[in-house]
């Protein structure tokens, strides 16, 4: 996959338009940890992993191209002739990893950060001229399996089809053509800019992904560095000042205040306000952070709980040469409430009648490990909070409960385990087999569910691993309906290592491995792994299965099976399902939001079929026209997925404030699926008092 650090460009090329004049980008060698790294994670992945494969020169040339793929994945970098050379070496790498010689991959992404000058420089020198949209030609939109560029003339042709295609964009939104030049060129100069900055550290954890997702889609390496990220995710808290960062123009951008932290109770800070420098301790000098890499400012930011930081501020409405203000901020713990549970109720009226649903999203499965290791009474997790929530609702006295999994990828098996207990009380919940063939029954000891009543589970194919695991023992055991599309598919249960433990480093250095160590199995003795969990009843969904999805993998697991543990399932729920079938099915036939949705699903995977995009204006017009007027009729509806306005412009080429305003809306938005899934569990509620 692409790297995602959001790395700041330095200033290096001419602030003229269309400079060609540039400096070569670094040249990176491994370092010798990284060598150690690397060879300590093979010997953990040949001796201990749930399907252990050989370090050899079959793997070696699969590490070669999940590599080569993440760096150009439209094989719009790379030469043919660059092809060849890399592939020289592609039964190489076993035996380099062996032998704590990385040279290999360092080698490759040097090519590839001199590419992107290459290809960039050429981009910028196309903007000098104008295009002739009159013309019939298309540009290819999926390029993942074309051939490289054979020359350098086939590799500019390509090229000039990209850049036609963005200006076309620009143009077709109303742009001048001397904005478009301006947009574009500071487009391609930041694409540029960004081979700047990378470190040898961001190469090997490129490498290290492509060879673990090469033994496993699940296995991973996470350095130093991301491990703490992984880390905050499941303790769903960090020590800081309580500020989502974000590089624009260079500059570390203040995008969000978190309710409760130390920036926000300040009122020191506002969204838009640039940080240009940071220091430590009350009268700690502070080191100017203009250009420099977002994650390493993140990292001066953090800090001990109750240490000083100090930031010099440029106000978001100051200009570059404003006035600005350095202020001292506590540093606190900050609890990250975005990625925690939480509730909301809704009514569904249907014949004089209201019945109330509470409504509990959940979007991963947190799980304070350390706290709870050390005894904390109070430490936070996942089941922990939907239980508070599920009192909550019982004083509000809802009539059901609709749990949204919606695009949760999963987290604690303990914390889904804990979470299942919640609603069918004591029994097992999941089955473990082991590389050894062991089997192992998961169990929850709550002596009685916390919620009893009524009970729906919507789920996408965002939902995955411990999600998977909680949607199918509530549909094994019949405690609620399923609801929305097949989940992933993840059936794999993993464990992290940490390698500066193993190798006895004092001082973290090598990073964790997280690898597959088991597979999961229902308590009926099927597994979720590559078909996930089937939904009760289906509705229409976003996303491509075949991009998304454990079946998306071609070394993912097969799906088997193994005997059943014991446990009683209550066959009320099976009876139910006919009923709420039909009840859905005449509902939607008459909800012009719900039939909106469905149009634009079908014209989204229509899209998705397209392999190529017409560079003729007309063409492009008269598509725009089509769309509009399918959208004329339902202006004043935010239950669309298709929207007409398009700026042509890439997030951080609009105002902070735009791109706000465009989250805003998607979030405000109608959510035809859950309100079609708190009506199922409306009619789950009437279905069930009626059968008493």
């Amino acid at each position: 996959m692409r790297m995602k650090y959001g790395l700041v460009g330095l200033i290096l090329v001419a602030s003229s338009a269309f400079a060609q004049e540039v400096a070569p980008p670094p040249v990176l060698a491994p370092s010798k940890s990284q060598a150690e790294a690397a060879n300590l994670s093979a010997q953990f992945l040949g001796r201990y992993a749930y399907k252990p494969v050989p370090l050899d020169d079959v793997l070696s040339t699969k590490i070669m191209d999940k590599f080569i793929r993440s760096l150009d994945p439209d094989r719009m970098l790379f030469m043919q002739a660059d092809i060849d050379k890399f592939m020289a070496d592609r039964t190489s790498i076993d035996d380099a990893i062996l032998n704590e010689d990385l040279d290999i991959p360092f080698s490759i992404f040097n090519v590839y950060t001199q590419r992107v000058l290459d290809r960039m420089t050429y981009a910028r020198s196309l903007l000098k001229q104008g295009f002739d949209f009159s013309v019939q030609e298309d540009y290819p939109i999926f390029r993942e399996d074309a051939p490289w560029a054979q020359s350098d003339a086939q590799s500019h042709e390509l090229w000039r089809k990209r850049v036609k295609s963005d200006w076309l964009r620009l143009k077709l939104a109303g742009q001048a053509d001397a904005a478009i030049r301006d947009t574009l060129d500071k487009r391609y100069k930041n694409i540029l800019e960004r081979v700047y900055p990378y470190k040898s550290d961001d190469v090997f954890q490129t490498f290290m992904a492509a060879y673990t997702t090469a033994v496993d889609p699940h296995t991973d390496y996470f350095s130093a560095a991301a491990s703490n990220e992984f880390d905050i995710s499941m303790k769903l808290s960090l020590v800081g000042i309580g500020a989502v960062l974000q590089e624009r123009d260079g500059y570390t951008t203040i995008r969000e205040l978190v309710a409760g932290g130390p920036a926000q109770l300040s009122g020191k800070l506002a969204v838009g306000d640039r940080i240009i420098g940071v220091g430590q301790g009350k009268d700690g000098a502070v080191k100017e952070v203009v250009g420099t890499r977002l994650d390493e400012v993140v990292q001066m930011i953090r800090g001990e709980k109750d240490s000083i930081v100090r930031l010099d501020i440029l106000p978001a409405d100051a200009g570059e040469n404003g006035n600005h203000r350095t202020i001292n901020l506590v540093r606190d713990k900050v609890s990250l409430e975005k990625q925690a549970a939480k509730k909301t109720v809704l009514p569904v009226v249907k014949d004089g009648v209201t019945r109330k649903v509470g409504v509990i999203t959940l979007p991963t499965f947190y799980e304070d490990f350390d706290a709870r290791r050390n005894g904390d009474k109070n430490y936070r997790s996942a089941s922990r909070d939907v239980a508070k929530l599920l009192g909550e609702l019982k004083s509000e006295k809802v009539d059901g409960v609709l749990i949204d999994l919606r695009d949760n990828g999963g987290g604690s098996l303990a914390e889904a385990i804990d979470l299942t207990g919640l609603f069918v009380g004591k029994g097992p919940i999941v089955q473990q087999r082991d590389a050894e063939g062991n089997i192992k029954v998961e169990s929850d000891d709550l002596s009685a569910p916390a919620w009893a009543g009524p009970l729906g589970v919507l789920i996408n194919r965002g939902s995955a691993s411990a999600s998977e695991i909680f949607a199918a023992a509530i549909q094994d055991y019949g405690r609620g309906v399923i609801i929305g599309e097949p989940s992933f598919g993840k059936g794999t249960v993993q464990t992290v290592v940490d390698l500066d433990r193993v190798a006895r480093k004092s001082t973290p250095e090598l990073g964790q491995l997280k690898l597959t160590i088991a597979q999961f199995f229902r308590i009926n003795g099927g597994t979720t792994q590559l078909r996930g969990v089937t939904p009760d009843i289906s509705l229409p969904g976003l996303s491509d299965p075949k991009l998304l999805g454990e079946s998306s993998y071609d070394n993912a697991l097969p799906f088997v099976e193994i005997k059943p543990a014991k446990y009683a399932a209550n066959d009320n729920m099976a009876k139910l399902l006919p009923q709420l079938g039909t009840r859905h099915e005449a509902r939607i036939k008459d909800d012009q939001a719900f039939q909106r949705f469905v149009e634009d699903v079908a014209d989204l995977k229509a899209q998705r079929e397209k392999r190529t995009i017409s560079l003729n204006e007309t063409q492009r017009r008269n598509e725009m026209t089509a769309l509009a007027s399918r959208l004329k009729a339902r202006e004043q509806a935010d239950d669309g997925v298709l929207r007409n306005e398009d700026d042509g412009l890439q997030a951080n080429e609009r105002s902070l404030s735009a791109n706000l305003a465009i989250e805003n809306a998607r979030k405000n938005a109608k959510d035809v699926l859950r309100d079609e899934a708190v009506a199922i569990v409306a009619d789950d509620v009437d279905l069930s008092q009626a059968a008493r």
